[in-house]
């Protein structure tokens, strides 16, 4: 049966962000399974994305503390719908990091992951595909914050899709965004 997944990563709440989007909310409530690829930054959060999550998986990040580091694995790994899935925070450089990662997660189908707050989807010359969502609070220096979502359905990955939220009125540089029309 197809599983329907929510992925986020880098949502720096309370530290970069005041809270995850209404948008993000409405995802997660929607998922059979939510994937939160780390740099929470706050236990509160971590317990918020439990509550409303049908199924949660989770790892830390390089800016989250001990009390987050002692409820979540730096790894996580599971199978679901015969897709092999890993997630992990940091993948290093973007130069060889298909080859890094074919070495590093051999038996993995699909990879996610986050640090960088950039979209990122790529297919290794083995056959692993890597996908990190951005970021739904703190999109850097790029155009919108991002999440995505996907299924996963007799061992395919189907369905992959970066959402873009409304860029906000100031981003954390104080600078207002071009205007945009909507119809």
């Amino acid at each position: 049966m197809p599983t329907s997944v929510l992925v986020v990563s880098d949502t720096h709440v309370p530290q970069k962000a005041k809270a995850v989007p209404g948008a993000v909310w409405t995802a997660v409530e929607r998922a059979d399974v939510v994937v939160h690829a780390g740099d929470w930054t706050g236990e509160p959060l971590l317990d918020e994305f439990e509550a409303r999550a049908r199924l949660l998986i989770g790892v830390w990040g390089n800016n989250d503390g001990d009390a987050l580091r002692a409820r979540l694995p730096e790894v996580a790994r599971t199978t679901i719908e015969g897709v092999r899935l890993a997630v992990v925070h940091e993948t290093g450089a973007k130069e060889a990091r298909e080859r890094r990662m074919d070495r590093d997660f051999p038996e993995t189908d699909l990879l996610l992951f986050g640090h960088s707050h950039i979209p990122w989807d790529t297919t290794t010359p083995a056959g692993l595909r890597l996908l990190n969502p951005g970021s739904p609070t703190d999109r850097r220096r790029q155009p919108h914050a991002t999440y995505l979502t996907l299924t996963l359905d007799a061992g395919e990955v189907r369905d992959v899709v970066l959402h873009e939220l409304p860029v906000a009125a100031r981003d954390r540089t104080g600078v207002l965004p071009h205007p945009r029309m909507t119809t």
